[in-house]
């Protein structure tokens, strides 16, 4: 029977839900995260670990099937090999954890047929990356999504069977550096108000959210 701290949890309830809203700091999550490409040595502990993959395991996907597979990382060896799939990324290698997110084409395909294995599935395994993402921030340390790679190779490396196709990298451990705050695309760029090229009128309600705007190279 699934617990929420320490108490079972049978069936979920509006009431039940507003509380547990209540005392999370979701935005509080969401500006905190950053990419962090530099980590300690320290361990990650495995009850952090574990409340990273009970998260996933909440993730939203298609069909509530789940077309996507995790794989946990954390033999030296086999993250030295992801490092070099990912071409020479080698802070890979140096994070105490690499979760590798997978695809699972044909369990969206007996449903959804071709846009589940093209579309839906990558979507679950991206989604999936993102929750992984924000809980370990939630938890109090950092990562860094990591696309750039030899799919083959990681695949190879993970050992998936064929159809599996590897996603996203997850390098997780506690933070080595501060990056600095990276500016963002001006809003009125992104938003648009019912087709694309009106702006969709907008103001920062918080204004820590604001970020420098994004300016090309001269």
């Amino acid at each position: 029977m699934p617990k929420r701290n320490g108490t079972s949890v049978t069936s979920l309830t509006l009431a039940t839900i507003s509380t547990w809203r209540y005392k999370m700091d979701y935005f509080g999550t969401v500006r905190a995260r950053c990419s962090i490409r530099a980590f300690q040595t320290k361990p990650v502990e495995e009850e952090k670990i574990l409340r990273i993959i009970e998260t996933v395991n909440l993730a939203p996907s298609a069909g509530d099937l789940q077309a996507y597979e995790m794989v946990v990382i954390k033999d030296r060896e086999r993250k030295s090999e992801l490092a070099r799939d990912a071409f020479g990324q080698s802070f890979i290698a140096e994070a105490p954890v690499c979760l590798v997110f997978l695809t699972c084409p044909e369990r969206s395909a007996r449903k959804y047929g071709q846009r589940g294995s093209e579309l839906y599935s990558i979507q679950d395994a991206t989604i999936a990356t993102t929750y992984a993402m924000l809980a370990a921030t939630a938890l109090g340390l950092a990562s860094t999504w990591v696309g750039a790679f030899d799919t083959d190779a990681v695949a190879k490396t993970v050992e998936a069977p064929e159809g599996r196709r590897p996603i996203a990298i997850l390098p997780i451990g506690y933070a080595a550096d501060c990056p600095q705050v990276t500016p963002r695309r001006s809003i009125k760029e992104i938003v648009h108000s019912e087709t694309l090229g009106k702006p969709y009128s907008f103001s920062f309600t918080d204004q820590s959210y604001q970020r420098p705007i994004w300016k090309p190279s001269p």
